[in-house]
């Protein structure tokens, strides 16, 4: 076992989370951790780094994240590539306002290390134009996939839609939303064929980040060499009011 302790005033690194499956290819079972320095008066935890702790030799490798600072470091195992091997997905929650997660997945098929998803690039490809409209519509297009949706924010508080709109439903001036970076991101196999997707959740706000409208939900799929855009949905929450 990858050896980690704590001694009084000073922090080392401790296992923050752990896992076990054949992440190699060997198919023998490989000791997979997240380790931190964490200090005993506060959740937030430092320095989060992957150890990888080959089952047959016991021999660790560590691999460096680039985001390595937050809360509630979590490890799920599971082929994302369809080769047969478990993948290693690392969520650690960023603490912020906004729930955002920091989101990596590696492959360490053949004891090599290799980056498939990291959170900054999905949230740089994934980008939204949200615009209020006339008769309580706001407008949200994705841009990645050219993909327009509509959500009806009708059924809102009286006092919310009179600061936008006139008594005839009209904008009194334009308004224009966001939507948040990746805030959930869970392996889901939706065609039960031993492969797994990847379900991204975004949260689309209004005039401000409580403004809370609903969710972009992509569902993303192995494809030549990277994770590509399967299916898109827009949730809205089962009332605006």
């Amino acid at each position: 076992m990858y050896n980690c302790y704590f001694r009084s005033n000073e922090i080392y690194p401790r296992v923050v989370a752990f896992a076990t499956g054949d992440v190699n290819g060997d198919r023998i079972p490989d000791n997979v951790y997240l380790t931190g320095r964490k200090m005993p008066d506060s959740p937030f935890i430092q320095n989060i780094t992957l150890i990888i702790q080959d089952g047959t030799t016991g021999r660790p490798k560590g691999i460096h994240l680039s985001e390595n600072a937050g809360y509630n470091p979590t490890l799920f195992l599971g082929d994302f590539t369809g080769d047969g091997v478990d993948d290693i997905l690392v969520s650690i929650n960023s603490g912020g306002s906004g729930g955002i997660m920091y989101h990596y997945i590696y492959s360490f098929a053949n004891n090599v290390a290799k980056l498939l998803f990291d959170f900054n690039a999905y949230n740089e490809e994934y980008n939204y134009d949200i615009t209020y409209k006339d008769n309580y519509k706001v407008e949200v297009i994705s841009k990645n996939n050219n993909e327009k949706y509509i959500i009806d924010i009708s059924t809102r508080e009286e006092d919310y839609l009179s600061e936008i709109y006139d008594v005839n439903g009209k904008l009194k001036q334009p308004i224009s939303g966001f939507v948040n970076p990746l805030s959930g991101l869970y392996p889901v196999d939706f065609d039960s064929n031993g492969v797994y997707e990847l379900l991204a959740y975004q949260k689309i706000a209004g005039r401000y980040n409580a403004d809370s409208l609903g969710y972009v939900l992509n569902t993303l799929k192995w494809k030549d060499n990277r994770f590509v855009l399967d299916n898109q949905n827009v949730a809205i929450f089962g009332s605006q009011a």
